[in-house]
C-alpha cells in the first residue's frame, strides 16, 4: 500500500484572507481629489445669438502656456488678480468709462442699489499648467468672494456666510459672479 500524502487543511484560508482585506480597507488613507465647486448654467439655446458685450464690461484675462498673465492686453501677476477683478467688478460712480457700465436693481430686501455689468473673460492655452489654472480660479472666486463679504457686512453687519436665503439672494442679485471661460487654444508664449 502506498503512503497517503498529508492533506493541509485550508478550510480557514478564505476567512484570512477575508480579515486581511478588511484590515487593509479600513486603515489605508485615499487622497480625495476635489474638483471646482461650480454651479454651471444650462447650455444656451442654440437659436438665440448671444448679446454682444462692450469692450469696457469686459476684463480679459489671458493665461499662456508659460504660465503667465495678460490682463487687458498688460502683463498681469497672480499676485494682485483677486484685487485687480474686485476693482474692476466694483461699480464706479459716475458711471467711470474706464470701468464697467453700471444697473440700478431695485430688490424688496436691499432696496435700489447699482450692480457692475462687468465680466471676466478667461481664456487659458493648452499647455498652461494644472497649478496655474487652479491658482487662476482661486484668485477669481476669492474675489467674488470678498465682494460678497464686503457687501453683506455694509448692508448688514455680517458675513455672507452668516446671513439667511433670502439675504444672500439680494447680495447675489447686486454683486454677480460673472465670469465666462472661453475653451482652451493655443495663445502662445508672449
Amino acid at each position: 500500500m502506498a503512503a497517503k500524502t498529508p492533506e493541509l487543511n485550508a478550510s480557514s484560508m478564505a476567512d484570512i484572507a477575508f480579515l486581511l482585506l478588511i484590515f487593509f480597507l479600513v486603515t489605508t488613507t485615499m487622497d480625495v481629489d476635489t474638483g471646482i465647486g461650480r454651479i454651471l448654467p444650462p447650455p444656451p439655446d442654440p437659436s438665440v445669438k448671444p448679446p454682444d458685450a462692450k469692450k469696457r464690461n469686459v476684463m480679459n484675462v489671458l493665461v499662456n502656456k508659460s504660465d503667465r498673465l495678460l490682463i487687458n492686453n498688460r502683463p498681469g501677476d497672480i499676485s494682485t488678480l483677486k484685487d485687480d477683478v474686485k476693482e474692476f467688478m466694483t461699480p464706479h460712480f459716475p458711471d467711470n468709462p474706464d470701468f464697467p457700465e453700471v444697473k440700478l436693481v431695485t430688490d424688496e430686501i436691499i432696496g435700489n442699489d447699482y450692480t457692475s455689468e462687468g465680466i471676466i473673460s478667461l481664456k487659458n492655452d493648452r499647455g498652461t499648467s494644472y497649478e496655474m489654472y487652479i491658482a487662476v480660479q482661486d484668485k477669481l472666486a476669492q474675489a467674488f468672494a470678498e465682494l460678497k463679504d464686503e457687501y453683506s457686512m455694509k448692508k448688514f453687519g455680517r458675513l455672507y456666510e452668516d446671513i439667511d436665503e433670502d439675504h444672500k439672494d439680494a447680495v447675489n442679485k447686486i454683486i454677480r459672479s460673472r465670469v465666462s471661460e472661453a475653451e482652451p487654444e493655443d495663445i502662445g508664449s508672449k
